[in-house]
């Protein structure tokens, strides 16, 4: 008998609504999380009624729409969290919004998982939603309906925080938004490995092809579709590229209108509660690890955080990368799917999968919650193999936070982490001096191409040859995006000047 103050999850909840799917209601952030908890709410085997009031804190994911200064297009709720509750029943005393980050659905069920643990309160609630697509769809209509709400009540607001993952000097270099941030780290990774660019673009879609044939097979799946892998290596007009090195099918499909729901309760409270104990899944293993900031990393083609957290979820677990049945890589791109095979250890073509729900680009990105439909798909999994144990990996940031899960219906007492010493480490590892107002001349270490912009440009992370400190640039220059759209410019010498606000390559 394991302590009855111990975690396990007993409810999972997903909802998917697809803009062309017969009767698209275009629903509200607030929809889609309710219907992501009924179904959670129901999937406990129990009257969902009963466990709705008796949850009594709630976290909640933040939005696109609420994760920076701009106001939310459709309106929005002024508590989120408790929006949500009222339409299922529910009045918990405490409600929670987390900043900014798709590690937060791993991160919070860890949470929920040790204040359960030592006896702060016994049953707690998981959600996130994402309403790109209905953003999206009225964006450019006249009805656009109002999701205007407001709500009395407790709410313990974290911030965005969306502050930590870029600043003044990234943003007027353009180094806003993930795909040509992450574009930064695969082409140093490619560089790293000795790839063309060639062959750095077929690995890429060869380790994201295999998730496209699960998303397929996924009734929640935003883009049910298998691609091949000459269809995600093709750039037309319907494969555009994003940035360099990506065409879209290798970016996180972000207009969606997803939801969904984790509870997690005490073994106490879920057999008050008459919960089935064949719901019951508990978490094995678990860290949280920060990484430093881009610019200071030391090596942009690695991850010390990832690896880090990969190592201890798997000692707090007590088991080895062979005694998982089942992975969920987070997937926005694919340098976070090939980083964590590194820190694990496994091959891109696992026979095990590196998906349940079928990854980012083609089940859906909704936003930071993403790897909420992925502990629900575990959950599901491995109720019906009891037993086995399953790997959640959540990214947040650019690859700026990693949070593991492990999970397995076989009981296990809470068990902590060490994940603070372990981010002490990352946080003392060595830095990179950078120039901020660079001039002379340099070297590429890594660089993208915005093709998402209005004006074609080039990004560029460099170093310096007078003193090998590193500076960002941009480049409009014909001849250099000639050479970083055509060839290969990684280790280019190139000549760089401060410009007002900005500083401007050129080939040297």
């Amino acid at each position: 008998m394991v302590d009855p103050r111990t975690p396990v999850i007993v409810g999972v909840g997903q909802f998917t609504e697809r803009v062309d799917d017969p009767g698209y209601r275009g629903m509200s952030s607030v929809e889609l999380a309710t219907e992501g908890v009924r179904a959670a709410l129901a999937d406990t085997g129990v009257d969902p009624a009963a466990v709705a009031r008796e949850i009594q804190t709630v976290y909640a994911l933040r939005q696109f729409e609420i994760s920076g200064p701009m106001p939310a297009p459709l309106g929005k709720s002024n508590n989120y969290p408790r929006s949500v509750m009222r339409r299922v029943g529910g009045d918990p005393a405490r409600v929670v919004l987390e900043p900014v980050g798709g590690q937060g659905p791993q991160k919070l069920v860890t949470e929920a998982g040790g204040a359960i643990a030592a006896g702060e309160f016994e049953v707690a609630m998981v959600i996130g939603s994402e309403n790109g697509s209905t953003l999206r769809y009225y964006a450019k209509r006249d009805d656009k309906p109002d999701f205007t709400e407001h709500v009395d009540g407790q709410l313990e607001d974290r911030g965005d925080q969306i502050h930590k993952y870029f600043s003044k000097y990234t943003v007027r270099h353009q180094l806003t938004g993930a795909p040509v941030q992450y574009a930064l780290l695969d082409n140093a990774r490619r560089g790293k490995l000795g790839r063309s660019p060639e062959q750095y673009r077929r690995e890429m879609a060869e380790l994201f092809a295999p998730m496209s044939k699960v998303a397929a097979k996924n009734p929640y799946s935003s883009s049910p579709v298998e691609r091949s892998v000459e269809e995600i290596i093709t750039v037309s007009s319907d494969n555009r590229m994003i940035c360099d090195p990506y065409p879209r099918l290798l970016v996180a499909r972000d207009q969606v209108n997803q939801g969904a729901a984790v509870i997690v309760m005490s073994v106490a409270a879920a057999r008050r509660l008459g919960v089935p104990e064949d719901k019951w899944v508990y978490l094995h293993g678990h860290a949280d690890l920060v990484e430093q900031s881009l610019l200071d990393r030391a090596d942009l083609a690695a991850s010390p955080a990832t690896e880090r957290a990969v190592a201890e979820a798997l000692r707090v677990a007590g088991i080895g990368v062979d005694d998982i049945a089942t992975f969920d890589l987070y997937s926005c791109f694919p340098f976070p799917v090939f980083i964590a095979c590194e820190a694990l250890g496994i091959r891109g073509d696992d026979p095990r999968g590196l998906t349940l729900t079928g990854g980012l680009p083609y089940f859906g990105g909704p936003g930071n919650s993403y790897s909420l439909h992925a502990i629900a798909e575990t959950v599901t999994r491995l109720r019906d193999n009891p037993g086995r144990f399953g790997f959640v990996g959540a990214n947040g940031g650019t690859m700026s936070a990693y949070s593991v899960g492990i999970y397995s219906t076989t009981p296990v007492e809470w068990r902590t982490d060490r994940s603070e010493e372990l981010n002490a480490e990352v946080a003392a590892l060595p830095t990179v001096p950078i120039t901020e107002r660079p001039e002379g001349r340099g070297t590429i270490e890594t660089y993208s191409v915005r093709y998402d912009v209005p004006v074609r440009t080039g990004i560029i992370v460099g170093r310096l040859d007078a003193d090998n400190s590193r500076f960002l640039a941009i480049t409009t220059d014909d001849d250099l995006l000639t050479l970083m759209t055509e060839g290969d410019p990684l280790g280019a010498a190139i000549t760089v000047r401060p410009e007002e606000k900005v500083n401007r390559a050129g080939l040297a």
